[in-house]
């Protein structure tokens, strides 16, 4: 029997790349790892990366945390979120949806506070990987998958 596809929670950042994976049933989100880009710009080893996830995970969907601004209105960020949604289409032949990513950053660190982690250059290193948690649990919870 074939193993049912996950869905693949992205926190996508001009540095890192926060990462986070459902399982089969869509019931949880796990943090996987957080990818640092070499450059703003070029995507090659960050899509290599990614690649290699959803290989590994069987990964049938990517949800995209977009940035919205606070009034809700796309700026210059969600552009390069979307450009970057759009290449991984193309490059992974995997359709990429969006979720609000408002607060999460916010929520990913309070709740990493509340579970004890209160060295700030200990958060820094997995913020991005909670707030990819909180994206993929977001979408999960919003499109009844959970």
């Amino acid at each position: 029997m074939a193993e049912r596809e996950r869905i693949l929670g992205l926190d996508y950042g001009s540095k890192t790349v926060g990462v986070a994976v459902s399982d089969p049933l869509f019931i949880t989100a796990q943090g996987l790892t957080v990818i640092t880009r070499k450059h703003p710009t070029k995507y090659r080893q960050t899509i290599a990366a990614i690649r290699e996830i959803c290989e590994e995970y069987h990964i049938g969907r990517i949800v995209l945390g977009l940035p919205l601004g606070l009034d809700g209105v796309e700026g210059d960020r969600c552009q390069a979120t979307r450009a970057f949604g759009s290449l991984l289409e193309e490059k992974l032949d995997i359709p990429v949806d969006y979720q609000d990513e408002r607060f999460t950053t916010i929520e990913a660190e309070s709740v990493m506070k509340a579970g004890g982690k209160n060295d700030p250059r200990e958060r820094k290193k997995t913020v991005d990987q909670a707030a990819a948690v909180l994206i993929l649990e977001t979408y999960m919870h919003r499109n009844g998958k959970n």
